[in-house]
């Protein structure tokens, strides 16, 4: 292969990447994230959020209470971090929110479940623990690292676009509808998925429409290609839509409603729609499977609608919708870039290294999970039959569960994304403490699979954790020697 062919297959490899991204994953995800992140951005007061999220809340309230809020969330790492921008900006430590930022795609209860039942109990026993200890330590660690700018950024918070100091009920209503939304979209559950009502629209061609876009775009499942399907290039389109008209209805909202904001907000609902159902081309037409996910999402969508109507003031919806857009012209390009990235990148990695570099339970190993988890980036509950497959080309057990905890929480998107909102140093120190914890979690659940005596283990624990209680005490007292410095200048 010529090095022209070689790099236009590369180039098709990452915009097929996109294009099935785009197609398949943004919308009933990030679509109702990017509107959640909005109003705890606009409407729920600082103190709604500090008083258990806050970096003053006691430890033992503040990181349980992320974890729990992240376990019910089945998100990916790219999804999570637009809900993570919101809980920061509005007052959230940095500690509780990286918590709540790890733990929701590691260890949310659908993920754990399908981990169960596709590989086996004990991998999911194990994804618990280590996410959940390993979870409140990075947060904490994150906290303490961190800890001057952390106070700078408790005090910039403040609730400019929320009156009072509790949450009202209006805005716990529309919370939980959006809510609703997010899980009605993404939750597989027969009830969700079944099938109870079809229609055929007459559309010629449409069968060798989809045939052609799996000619153009890379196809493969073991590699998680997933293609483009003809339901795909029509949500594409109505995506093109979508930022065409919310740049001018929705960009300038702050200014007042204007004409593109009831199209914009029009074809979003519209691309919500379509993507909640099933679309099967055939030869005389087109197949249209109304899903129970389309009439939960029809009717979440509905009741978002009637309480911000009824219930919140116009300006406040305004100010919704900005903090809403602002959230996306932050995320939506780095999102974008990332994932093009990954396609390349996905189409450079042999999958018969897998059996090479993670056969054994070895720090290497260990490593080149975490490393297949951050370039090999799949959607979630994706990520749960790759690790099948792994195990299937010859994956040790440890090095899965290091690509299990580092698949949901770190893809190049996710880090350029998280770094735009909290910075580059925070996020990718971030992104070592995961890469690091992440293979301890294999080295360590490795060694039991091999037979190692739990009581060994238990001091390889001890161990680890008390050379990470040293290096936190030195970072701590490094921090108050400087603030005692600043004080005195």
């Amino acid at each position: 292969m010529s090095a022209v062919n070689y790099v236009t297959h590369l180039l098709q490899s990452g915009l097929g990447n996109l294009a099935a991204y785009l197609a398949a994953h943004v919308l009933l995800c990030l679509v109702p994230a990017f509107f959640i992140a909005g109003a705890l951005t606009a409407l729920v007061p600082k103190e709604s959020v500090t008083r258990f999220l806050g970096r003053n809340a006691p430890r033992y309230v503040s990181y349980p209470a992320a974890a729990l809020a992240g376990s019910v969330l089945a998100v990916c790492s790219c999804t999570i971090v637009p809900l993570f921008a919101g809980i920061h900006k509005k007052g959230a430590g940095l500690g509780p929110a990286i918590t709540f930022l790890f733990f929701a795609p590691a260890a949310n209860i659908l993920a754990l479940a399908y981990t169960g039942v596709l590989i086996g109990g004990d991998i999911a026993l194990a994804r618990i623990l280590l996410s959940l200890a390993f979870g409140i330590g990075i947060g904490m660690v994150m906290a303490l690292i961190f800890s001057r700018s952390d106070a700078a950024h408790d005090r910039e918070t403040n609730g400019a676009f929320a009156a009072g100091e509790r949450m009202q009920p209006r805005t716990w209503a529309l919370l939980l509808l959006l809510v609703a939304l997010l899980i009605s979209g993404t939750l597989k559950v027969g009830r969700l998925t079944n099938d109870y009502a079809h229609i055929t629209l007459p559309i010629a061609g449409v069968d060798r429409f989809q045939d052609a876009l799996y000619r153009l775009v890379p196809f493969d499942p073991a590699r998680g290609e997933e293609g483009v399907t003809a339901q795909g290039a029509i949500l594409i389109g109505l995506l093109a839509l979508v930022g065409l008209t919310a740049w001018r209805g929705l960009g300038k909202i702050d200014e007042g409603y204007n004409r593109w904001t009831g199209p914009s907000l029009g074809l979003i609902a519209l691309t919500m729609v379509v993507a909640a159902t099933r679309m099967v081309p055939r030869a005389g037409g087109l197949d249209v499977f109304l899903t129970g996910r389309l009439f939960g999402v029809l009717a979440m969508m509905a009741g978002v609608y009637y309480v911000a109507r009824r219930y919140f003031e116009p300006y406040e919806v305004q100010e919704w919708l900005w903090e809403t857009w602002r959230f996306v012209r932050q995320i939506f390009p780095l999102l974008v870039v990332g994932v093009f990235a990954v396609g390349v990148i996905r189409r450079l990695i042999r999958p018969e290294w897998i059996g090479a570099l993670a056969g054994r339970n070895t720090v290497l190993g260990n490593l080149a999970g975490v490393i297949f988890g951050v370039f090999l980036y799949f959607p979630t509950l994706v990520e749960v039959p790759i690790a099948r497959m792994f195990l299937g080309l010859g994956m040790h057990r440890g090095p899965l569960v290091a690509y299990l905890m580092a698949d949901p929480e770190l893809s190049l998107q996710s880090i350029l994304m998280i770094a735009a909102i909290i910075g580059r140093r925070k996020a990718w120190t971030y992104a070592g403490l995961v890469a690091v914890f992440s293979t301890l979690s294999g080295l360590i659940y490795g060694a039991w699979v091999d037979g190692a005596s739990l009581w060994l283990l238990a001091v390889y624990l001890v161990a680890s954790l008390s050379l990470l209680a040293i290096g936190l005490y030195l970072v701590d007292r490094r921090n108050r020697r400087l603030a005692a410095l600043a004080e005195t200048r």
